[in-house]
């Protein structure tokens, strides 16, 4: 395996993103697959060097890392990582919390989309549509295991908390 340099946009919006922020970005290349679709996703976290530079981590959703996803959760809990994903499956194998789209909504909505075309209506009138329902979940187990205390506000606000 090789590493692949991120996306040049990836590249140049996640420091701009970060300079916003009073935590420091840590950039790094994730291996590509190989054709036989293993990811060493130990290399992808880099956590040994990782977890002296970063008090927080955010991990982007992407087929071959949702697959992994128990072994991310696995090695950021052995760096003693807060860590926050845009899926709810990451926070159900033991991720702190997530953030992001309704994926079951937006199924919903994707087949009604489908059904208008059947029925006739051409896909270019139909217009292009942003999710609208996201889904804040909160794993207390993995909050407890990292000492990491949650707000109360924050889960008030949360659509689901695992205990």
């Amino acid at each position: 395996m090789r590493d692949v340099p991120a996306p040049p946009q990836a590249r140049q919006d996640a420091p701009k993103a970060a300079s916003s922020s009073t935590l420091p970005a840590a950039p790094g290349n994730a291996p590509a697959a190989s054709p036989m679709a293993r990811l060493r996703v130990g290399s992808i976290l880099r956590l040994g060097t990782l977890n002296d530079r970063a008090e927080a981590l955010y991990v982007c959703t992407d087929p071959l890392v949702l697959t992994n996803r128990a072994r991310i959760n696995t090695l950021v809990m052995g760096a003693r990582l807060p860590t926050i994903y845009n899926s709810r499956e990451y926070v159900e194998t033991g991720g702190l919390m997530s953030y992001g789209p309704n994926w079951l909504d937006r199924w919903k909505r994707t087949a009604e989309i489908v059904d208008k075309i059947l029925r006739g209506t051409k896909p270019a009138d139909i217009p292009v549509e942003q999710p609208t329902k996201f889904d804040l979940v909160i794993n207390l187990t993995t909050a407890k295991v990292l000492g990491f205390a949650v707000p109360a506000p924050l889960l008030a606000i949360a659509d689901e908390v695992i205990e």
